[in-house]
């Protein structure tokens, strides 16, 4: 099995190289799927799926093995084999599901987290060509207002939160779904983002909204309901609820990695003009007619995608175990460059450390080193081939020691 891996990834780096890869992501309640009419929804949903063009798709409210088996073949891969589907795990309530192309990612395993209601599934995928590990949390947690549902999304969200919790620092994970959150100061959005000592386990927001969100001012970004009329079992009401996010982990908010695209957070469909409204309302500003009925009809959320970039690793080969004297930064071999160099640093004591390139006006255009680090003799290697020729700074910072020095890349 290790032995197949390998290949696969030694074929996909041979055919595409290494080199930045944009993945979008998408979130998207399905709404009790497959229900009981697929020859009514399905066309929706390729309408709805082909549109956005997803390298990875999270669902919840898939019901079954069937379900999922269905909205592949139905829906994902309708006009080829493009997807694939990760294990489903058929757990108390509805279900999370996950597709993803598959020349882009290795499914790796499907991680139940049981919580009173529903599980939470955590979803593990090797990116191809970077070999980046990724965990994509999907939740549903309970719905409605009121002190005892709030109170039962707290306590899904400690579930999470242990695991998280618990993963090694710097780990690349992001949580999405159907969270049914009202506001800021709810308390499992509070806990989501609690930032605790000696782990490295909350999430970040890409959006900054505080107060209710159900108000006209964050209308840009509701996802629930998509419909003001009842049928098919959905929820009515029109565009006024914050319920399907995505947040990330330090490591994706950091540079280098896997990183968000910033303000690439979309709410498919949501221009922003649709708030109690049905979304395919006209006119829609940012799909057509065609688009918005199909996001109306085929379930009461709107589907939610984020960019996110995934740059090759960088290597960090340690030269010595030798506690050098003093903190040092040496000048990068070669110099000029065409088009990578090796830039050598001394590290006296255990410390984190960042090492930035900077382009001739001080703009920060990449982060090679980024992590904490024991005492040593490193050295790291940048390649410039994506920037254009002419004078470049690299620069090393300790919490107790900043240095930065020259470079040119010539091509």
């Amino acid at each position: 099995m290790i032995y197949k891996f390998n290949k696969i990834l030694l074929f996909c780096i041979f055919c595409f190289g290494i080199s930045n890869a944009q993945v979008k992501i998408t979130s998207y309640n399905l709404l009790n799927y497959p229900g009981t009419d697929t020859t009514t929804r399905n066309p929706y949903f390729r309408t709805v799926i082909s549109s956005i063009n997803p390298d990875i798709l999270v669902v919840q409210e898939i019901t079954s093995q069937a379900g999922v088996n269905g909205f592949l073949n139905g829906v994902m891969n309708y006009n080829g084999n493009v997807y694939s589907t990760g294990l489903f795990i058929d757990g108390p309530d509805s279900d999370n599901g996950i597709y993803y192309k598959t020349a882009l990612f290795i499914f790796l395993s499907n991680t139940p987290i049981h919580t009173d209601l529903r599980d939470i599934n955590e979803f593990k995928l090797v990116h191809i060509s970077t070999h980046d590990t990724l965990r994509i949390y999907s939740v549903h947690l309970k719905a409605s207002e009121g002190s005892a549902n709030e109170l039962s999304r707290a306590t899904e969200v400690d579930s999470l939160r242990k695991v998280t919790n618990a993963l090694p620092s710097n780990s690349y994970f992001i949580v999405c779904g159907d969270f049914n959150i009202y506001g800021s100061s709810e308390s499992a959005y509070q806990k989501l983002l609690q930032v605790t000592s000696g782990n490295d386990g909350n999430f970040n927001d890409p959006l900054a909204m505080t107060g209710i969100w159900n108000n006209s001012i964050y209308s840009l970004y509701h996802t629930q309901s998509s419909r003001v009329r009842a049928f098919g079992g959905g929820s009515t009401g029109g565009l006024d609820d914050r319920f399907d996010m995505m947040l990330y982990s330090n490591a994706i908010k950091n540079p280098g990695g896997i990183t968000y695209v910033p303000f690439s957070l979309t709410p498919y469909g949501n221009d922003g003009n649709h708030y109690n409204d049905s979304i395919n309302k006209p006119p829609n500003a940012v799909v057509s007619q065609l688009i918005a009925n199909a996001i109306h009809y085929s379930s009461d959320h709107i589907p939610v995608y984020s960019l996110f970039t995934f740059s090759p690793s960088i290597s960090i080969n340690k030269i010595s175990s030798n506690v050098p004297p003093t903190f040092k930064l040496y000048p990068c071999y070669p110099n000029p460059l065409n088009p990578s160099t090796r830039i050598k640093f001394d590290i006296p004591k255990n410390t984190f450390v960042k090492i930035e390139i900077f382009d001739i006006l001080g703009t920060g255009i990449t982060t090679i080193v980024n992590q904490k680090m024991n005492a040593g003799s490193y050295s790291v290697e940048w390649n410039g081939s994506q920037y254009s020729s002419g004078v470049y700074f690299y620069r090393l910072e300790t919490e107790e020691f900043t240095d930065v020095k020259r470079m040119m890349l010539i091509k």
